[in-house]
C-alpha cells in the first residue's frame, strides 16, 4: 500500500514539531543546535558543551556525524526559502567547524570555541522574524530573587 504525500503531511501535522511549517521546523532546529551545542554543563568551569564537542573526541566518526547533523540543519533552512547566499554562509560555518574538528587535539579544542550550529541558528531566526513573524518566540528571562 503506497502512502501519499498528502497523508504524511496529515499525520505529521498530528505530531508537535513535525510539521513542515516555519514554526515546526524552528522547533526542530532549536533543539538540535542546543543538542549539538549546549546540551551539558562542564563542572567546575560551568562551561556549556554539547554533542558536537562530545563526538568530536571520536576521531573521523565523530567529525562525520556531526557533519552530517550540521548538514541537516542546512537542509532544513534550505526547505524555508532561504536565499542561496545564507544557505552558503551556513555551509562554510559547517564545513569550517568540519575541516578545523579534524585535526586532531586543535579540533577538539576549537569545538569547544567555534560553533557552527549556533551561529547558523541565528541565520534562520533572523529568516524566520523577517518572513514567517507569527514563529517568533519570546523567552521569558527568569525572575531574580530579591
Amino acid at each position: 500500500m503506497r502512502i501519499s504525500p498528502e497523508q504524511i503531511d496529515q499525520l505529521a501535522s498530528g505530531l508537535p514539531g513535525m510539521g513542515r511549517d516555519p514554526a515546526a521546523v524552528r522547533l526542530r532546529v532549536e533543539t538540535l543546535e542546543h543538542l549539538l551545542e549546549r546540551a551539558f554543563t562542564i563542572p567546575g568551569i560551568n562551561r556549556k558543551v554539547g554533542m558536537d564537542a562530545l563526538l568530536g573526541l571520536v576521531p573521523v566518526v565523530g567529525d562525520i556525524a556531526t557533519a552530517a547533523m550540521g548538514a541537516w540543519i542546512v537542509w532544513e533552512a534550505r526547505n524555508l526559502g532561504m536565499s542561496k547566499w545564507q544557505l552558503a554562509r551556513m555551509m562554510g560555518n559547517v564545513g569550517f567547524d568540519t575541516a578545523i574538528g579534524a585535526i586532531p587535539v586543535v579540533g577538539d579544542l576549537f569545538d569547544f570555541a567555534f560553533r557552527s550550529n549556533t551561529r547558523n541558528l541565528a541565520i534562520i531566526r533572523r529568516h524566520l522574524d523577517k518572513h514567517h513573524p507569527a514563529t517568533v518566540v519570546v523567552d521569558a528571562a527568569p525572575l531574580s530573587k530579591s
